[in-house]
C-alpha cells in the first residue's frame, strides 16, 4: 500500500507539473499581447480628398466661380478654369471670349447642373465629361463641356474642355456682332440692381403692362370671330371675358421668351427674364384653372334639379374651394421646384399639420362628413317636412355643418349634421298616401240593423270618393265597447301635402256624421249609468 500511494502521488505530481508547463507559456504570452495591443497606435482615418481652393471640385462650381472671376476682373485666376496650353494675354483673352459666349447664349438653367464631385455621369461612355449647356450658333448647336482632369497633387478638378475652347473664338465674333450692349446708352448698361442692368428693370416695368394691353387690343379685334364660333358651335357657357385675361398673360409670357431667345442678353438677365416668364405662365394657368372652377360650379348649379339645388349649393361651393386650394398649392410647388427648392419637407410638414388640425377639428369634420352623407344619400332635402327627435318642421337649409329646420312655431332650429346622420328621421312629406283611420263610436242603444246600415253606407262613401285608394277601404264593426259600439273606418287618401289631406279628411268626417244622423242614431260619449232599485220591490224579493 505505501508503494501504491507513493506511485499515485508521483503520477499526480507529474500530471500537475505537465499542466503547469503547458499553461505557463500561454499565460505568459497573454500579457505580452495585451501590452503590444496597448502600445499599438490607433488606425488613422482615411485622408479626405483635397478641396480645390478655386471651387473646381464640381461642374457647377467650375462654371459659377469662372463667371464670378471674370466679372470681378480677376484675370490671373480666370484662365485657371480652362484646359488649354495658352498662357499670358492669350489665355486671358480666351477666358474673356468664353465668358461673353456663356453670358450671352447659355440657357439660364444653372440649378440643373451637377453639384457632385463625380459629375452627373449622364453619358456612360464619357463619365468624366458634363455638358453644362448647348448654345445655338449659325453653324449649328455647340455643347459647352467641362471635363474632369487629374492635376497630380491638386487632385482631380473640372475644367472647360479643349474641344469646347476650340470653337469659342468663332462663336465669340458671332455673339459680339449681335450683342445688344453695343446699342445701349452707357447709363442703362452700367447701373445694376441685384445683378440686373437698369435697362432690364425698365423693360420689365414697361413690357408687362404694355404687352398685356396690346394683347387685349388683339382680343378685341378677334371678338367677331369669337362671336361667330359661339353661335356656330353653341359655346353659350364661354365668354371672351372669361378667357381673355389668362390667355393674354400666357401670350405675353410666350412673347417675352421668344424675344429674349432672339436677343443677345447677359446670363443674369436671361435668368431674370426666364423667372419672369415662368411666373407669368404659372400665374396665367392658375388664373385660367380658377376661372374654369368657378364656371364649372355655375354650369353644374344651373343644371341641377330645383328640388336638390339648395343642398347641392353648399357641396358645389366646398368642391370649388377645395379645387382652388389644390390649384394654388400645385402652382406654389411648381415655382418652388423651378427655383431649386425641394418641397418634400414642406409637404411632410403640411401632412403633420393636417393631422393636428383634423384632431383639433374632429367635431367639425364629423358634421361635415355627416353633411356629405346627407346630401349624397338624399336623406334630407330643402322643403321636406320631417321629425327629428321631438322636433317637427320643414327643412329650410342644408349646410355643411348643420341643417336648419323651421318648426311649426315658425322658429329656426339648427341641428348638427353629425346628429342627423346618427338618429332616426321621419320624413312626413315623403308619404305617397295619407292614412285615414278613425274609430266611429255609436251609442249602445243603437240596434243591429242601424249598425249594419251605418257600416254599409260608410263603406260605400269611401269607395266612391275619387281621392281614395279603393283597394285599402275598410269599414267594419269590430268591438262592443264598455260605453259604445265601435266601427273602424280605414282608407288611404291621395293628397299632395298635409293641408290637402286635412281638407279631404274634414269632408269625409262630416259626411260620416250625416250618415249616422240619417240612420237615427248618434255618436256615443263616455258615460256611466246608475240604476237605483225601489226599497219595497227589494223587500218582496225572496232571500
Amino acid at each position: 500500500m505505501p508503494r501504491d500511494l507513493i506511485r499515485l502521488r508521483t503520477v499526480a505530481v507529474g500530471m500537475l507539473a505537465g499542466m503547469l508547463l503547458t499553461a505557463e507559456p500561454s499565460a505568459a504570452q497573454q500579457p505580452a499581447r495585451s501590452a503590444d495591443s496597448a502600445q499599438a497606435p490607433p488606425a488613422a482615418p482615411p485622408a479626405a480628398p483635397p478641396t480645390d481652393s478655386l471651387g473646381r471640385d464640381t461642374p457647377r462650381g467650375t462654371l459659377l466661380r469662372f463667371l464670378d472671376a471674370v466679372r470681378k476682373g480677376n484675370h490671373k485666376v480666370s484662365p485657371l478654369y480652362l484646359d488649354t496650353d495658352l498662357t499670358g494675354d492669350d489665355a486671358i483673352e480666351l477666358a474673356r471670349q468664353l465668358y461673353v459666349v456663356i453670358d450671352s447664349r447659355l440657357p439660364p438653367r444653372l440649378h440643373d447642373l451637377s453639384d457632385r464631385p463625380e459629375g452627373s455621369q449622364a453619358n456612360p461612355l464619357h463619365p468624366d465629361q458634363d455638358v453644362i449647356g448647348t448654345i445655338q450658333l449659325a453653324s449649328g448647336p455647340l455643347d459647352l463641356i467641362v471635363e474632369r482632369v487629374n492635376r497630380g497633387e491638386a487632385g482631380t478638378i473640372w475644367l472647360f474642355s479643349r474641344t469646347t475652347l476650340g470653337h469659342i473664338p468663332g462663336a465669340y465674333w458671332e455673339v459680339h456682332f449681335l450683342s445688344l450692349d453695343r446699342y445701349l446708352p452707357n447709363f442703362l448698361g452700367k447701373w445694376r440692381i441685384a445683378g440686373v442692368r437698369l435697362f432690364g428693370w425698365l423693360s420689365l416695368l414697361l413690357v408687362v403692362p404694355l404687352g398685356y394691353r396690346f394683347f387685349g387690343l388683339v382680343a378685341a379685334l378677334l371678338r367677331p370671330i369669337w362671336v361667330f364660333c359661339r353661335r356656330r358651335y353653341h359655346w353659350d357657357d364661354l365668354s371672351m371675358e372669361f378667357l381673355s385675361g389668362p390667355v393674354q398673360l400666357f401670350a405675353l409670357a410666350i412673347s417675352i421668351r421668344w424675344i429674349i431667345s432672339a436677343l443677345e442678353v447677359p446670363l443674369r438677365e436671361r435668368q431674370f427674364w426666364a423667372t419672369v416668364v415662368v411666373i407669368l405662365a404659372t400665374t396665367s394657368v392658375t388664373w385660367l384653372l380658377l376661372r374654369l372652377s368657378a364656371g364649372g360650379e355655375r354650369y353644374v348649379y344651373r343644371r341641377l334639379d330645383t328640388r336638390t339645388a339648395g343642398e347641392m349649393a353648399a357641396m358645389l361651393r366646398l368642391a370649388r374651394r377645395a379645387g382652388e386650394v389644390l390649384i394654388i398649392a400645385a402652382a406654389v410647388l411648381v415655382l418652388l421646384r423651378y427655383f431649386g427648392l425641394n418641397p418634400s419637407a414642406a409637404l411632410a410638414g403640411l401632412g403633420i399639420g393636417g393631422i393636428a388640425v383634423a384632431l383639433a377639428a374632429q367635431k367639425t369634420l364629423e358634421n361635415v362628413v355627416g353633411g356629405l352623407s346627407i346630401v349624397f344619400d338624399k336623406v334630407v332635402r330643402v322643403g321636406d317636412t320631417l321629425k327629428v327627435g321631438e322636433t317637427i318642421g320643414t327643412v329650410d337649409y342644408v349646410g355643411l355643418r348643420s341643417t336648419r329646420i323651421r318648426t311649426l312655431d315658425r322658429t329656426i332650429v339648427s341641428v348638427p349634421n353629425g346628429q342627423i346622420a346618427n338618429v332616426n328621421i321621419e320624413t312626413l312629406s315623403a308619404r305617397d298616401k295619407f292614412w285615414f283611420r278613425h274609430v266611429l263610436s255609436l251609442r249602445q242603444e243603437t240596434t243591429s240593423s242601424q249598425v249594419r246600415a251605418v257600416v254599409e253606407n260608410v263603406r260605400a262613401l269611401l269607395a266612391g270618393c275619387p281621392g281614395i285608394d279603393p283597394s285599402a277601404v275598410r269599414a267594419r264593426f269590430f268591438r262592443l265597447g264598455p260605453f259604445s259600439l265601435d266601427i273602424e273606418v280605414v282608407a288611404y287618401i291621395f293628397a299632395s301635402d298635409w293641408g290637402e289631406f286635412l281638407d279631404i279628411q274634414q269632408d269625409l268626417l262630416l259626411r260620416v256624421m250625416e250618415i249616422v244622423e240619417r240612420e237615427g242614431t248618434a255618436i256615443a260619449l263616455p258615460s256611466q249609468r246608475l240604476t237605483l232599485a225601489d226599497a219595497r220591490a227589494a223587500a218582496s224579493l225572496p232571500r
